[in-house]
């Protein structure tokens, strides 16, 4: 059997709680495609851009994709490419606000979104009913 691989986007602000989803869907037997929580700290336009086209990659080359939001910048732009990319998207509403008009995108709204709100060791199943 394949092992399905996902990429997880979020805030900087958020690094605990996403690494903490990272280790449930690893531990449940998928794997992550980057992991640029490793990558905190770059200063200089090089590592910038190195880092853009790991994660890139890691978003092409992923199954499905994990947002935690509220994300930052740079997660609502690779939610867009996987958007781009028909990948399924699972969102981990920290703030209970996608569902709410004043507070959400359209795009979260989209047929291949799945939105919860809850605690993340539900989340992991929640992926897991979807992707298993």
């Amino acid at each position: 059997m394949v092992t399905k691989q996902f990429y997880i986007a979020g805030s900087f602000r958020q690094i605990q709680l996403i690494n903490d989803v990272s280790i449930q869907l690893e531990n449940a037997g998928f794997t992550r495609t980057y992991d640029w929580a490793k990558r905190v700290g770059a200063t200089n336009l090089a590592d910038l851009r190195e880092i853009a086209q790991a994660e890139y990659t890691g978003i092409t080359t992923c199954d499905f994709f994990v947002f935690v939001f509220p994300g930052g910048k740079g997660s609502n732009i690779e939610f867009g490419i996987a958007t781009a990319l028909h990948k399924p998207i699972y969102i981990l509403d920290t703030v209970d606000q996608i569902n709410n008009p004043a507070g959400t995108s359209t795009f979260y709204l989209m047929d291949h979104v799945q939105t919860f709100h809850g605690a993340t060791d539900e989340f992991k199943n929640f992926v897991l009913k979807h992707e298993q």
